[in-house]
């Protein structure tokens, strides 16, 4: 993150200006494309820079290494505390989504997994399919508190969602992770639903960002 900070820097980049080819700029960084990527998820996280498919990376403000440093220490720490969040809320409403759901509920489930397959078909990360699925879930479930809880932590889930999305393979893992938790709703399993989100909370939870403080 310093090294393309400081490209930014060199090059005096602004915002709205685009970031080179990930090959070209690992390249010109003496590091991996795979390490890149993860400094640019980081980045994106942070609102440094926006990543658009078959756009590239796009400066969004032009921080100070120090500034960027600081609050990736603070989304570091905050990571964990949104995933307990998470865990707690979102496990809860897929069980009462299996026993409320409707047929429109279904549907919009279904039609959540179609985007979000069809972004990843298109070399995207399904972020907004992603988004689809688990307000459709939280919609299923018919509870106003709950809901209301998860509206009020929808940009720290954001957070969650752009670093868990970013790691090599992932997209494809976390839908298949969505069609098992579908399925149970669907069966009006609400313990096999309980169950596959929590296993998908886990999943979307495990991070490099977090690895790297073990």
């Amino acid at each position: 993150m310093q090294q393309i900070l400081a490209f930014v820097e060199q090059e005096q980049l602004g915002p709205g200006d685009h970031l080179p080819a990930e090959r070209e700029l690992a390249d010109q960084l003496g590091v991996s494309r795979a390490t890149l990527a993860q400094a640019l998820v980081a980045l994106e996280v942070l609102g440094v820079i926006d990543v658009k498919h078959g756009t590239g990376a796009v400066l969004v403000y032009r921080p100070s290494i120090a500034t960027v440093l600081r609050e990736l220490h603070e989304h570091k720490n905050r990571l964990p505390e949104i995933v307990e969040a998470r865990s707690t809320l979102e496990v809860k409403l897929a069980s009462l989504a299996a026993e409320r759901r409707t047929e429109d509920d279904i549907k919009r489930i279904n039609e959540a997994l179609e985007v979000m397959a069809q972004e990843i078909a298109d070399g995207d990360r399904g972020e907004k399919g992603d988004e689809l699925f688990h307000e459709a879930i939280t919609g299923a479930a018919k509870s106003s508190v709950l809901q209301k809880l998860m509206t009020f932590i929808s940009e720290m889930v954001l957070e969650t969602r752009l670093e868990s999305l970013g790691q090599p393979g992932r997209p494809e893992r976390s839908l298949e992770s969505h069609r098992k938790i579908t399925e149970a709703i669907i069966a009006g399993d609400s313990r096999a639903a309980a169950t596959a989100m929590q296993e998908h909370i886990e999943l979307v939870s495990d991070v490099a960002l977090l690895k790297d403080n073990q």
